[in-house]
């Protein structure tokens, strides 16, 4: 089968049955890409591709590419994807994707925000231009309620319901899977405020359009959009430059309030525990640099274990 073809069949399934994220889809259309223009250079048939050519494969990727373990890791994911793809299909009889064995990733421990940090941050955005309160109460929102920026970008009026401790949004994050996330008063006074006020302003009269976050032209606001519009105050404040960093901070204020990582989980919208998992490594880490910290002469000889 034609490379194009075959890369065309296989992306449509990314879309019909594996319902991944978009940014899942992109990476492993990307990948699969890159592995059939190989393939085609090394004249090798799909039908005859075994675990040994994918490894080597592999091995040119980190080589020439200089990708990284996480970069490597997601390769493998996008091979067994697509010979997956490639058995429902009859176009081969196993997945030698299957025998590759993942490398090791290192934690990488995310980059949080204090409230204090925080609140100086939000405090920063200048409030004289529409454009302004909007990226207030967004950035508020996702502090409050630990959302993706992909989930905020996806947010409609409709999804908002506000209470008396604050509110609830409906979300679609990762898969198309919908979850409730929670925010508190200061996030739903702004959020109101924004509906009420700001939103129109930036509407006009005859844009009909659900999207809760709005650009001034009055479409929805773009995740690109978003990002650019956070670096920039970020940068003023002297802060993170990532607006993920918010969604962190959500989930470490959670754990020291007591919340138990189960509640972590739900409220992030992880699938599997042990994403949730590396916001308890990094409260070890504290631990670790509170103990260096105020205990020097401890640490001047044989190093001390913290379990």
């Amino acid at each position: 089968m034609e490379k194009n073809i075959l890369l065309k069949r296989y992306c449509s399934r990314l879309i019909a049955i594996e319902r991944l994220s978009e940014l899942t889809k992109e990476c492993y259309r990307f990948e699969i890409a890159r592995f059939l223009n190989y393939m085609e250079n090394e004249k090798m048939k799909l039908e005859n591709a075994d675990a040994d050519f994918l490894s080597v494969y592999l091995i040119k990727r980190r080589n020439i590419d200089d990708i990284d373990s996480r970069t490597a890791a997601k390769a493998i994911s996008a091979l067994r994807s697509f010979f997956r793809f490639a058995v429902d299909e009859r176009l081969r009889n196993d997945n030698p994707a299957d025998l590759l064995e993942g490398p090791r990733q290192k934690v990488k421990l995310p980059e949080v925000m204090d409230k204090d940090t925080i609140e100086d941050f939000l405090n920063l955005i200048d409030l004289s231009k529409p454009q302004g309160e909007r990226d207030k109460c967004l950035f508020e929102l996702i502090y409050s309620s630990g959302l993706r920026v992909s989930e905020a970008v996806r947010l409609n009026i409709m999804d908002i319901d506000f209470d008396n401790n604050g509110g609830i949004a409906k979300v679609r994050g990762k898969g198309d899977k919908e979850r409730i996330v929670i925010f508190g008063k200061e996030a739903a006074a702004q959020l109101n405020h924004y509906i009420s006020y700001v939103r129109p302003k930036m509407a006009g009269t005859v844009n009909k359009s659900r999207a809760l976050y709005i650009s001034k032209s009055g479409k929805r606001l773009s995740r690109k959009g978003i990002w650019k519009n956070y670096a920039k105050w970020a940068n003023l404040a002297g802060t993170s430059s990532h607006i993920h960093t918010l969604r962190h901070s959500f989930a470490t204020s959670l754990l020291e309030g007591g919340a138990d990582l189960r509640t972590v989980q739900e409220l992030l919208g992880h699938s599997d525990l042990r994403t949730t998992q590396i916001y308890t490594h990094m409260e070890r880490s504290v631990l670790k640099e509170n103990h260096r910290k105020f205990l020097p002469k401890l640490n001047s000889g044989k190093s001390v274990s913290i379990v």
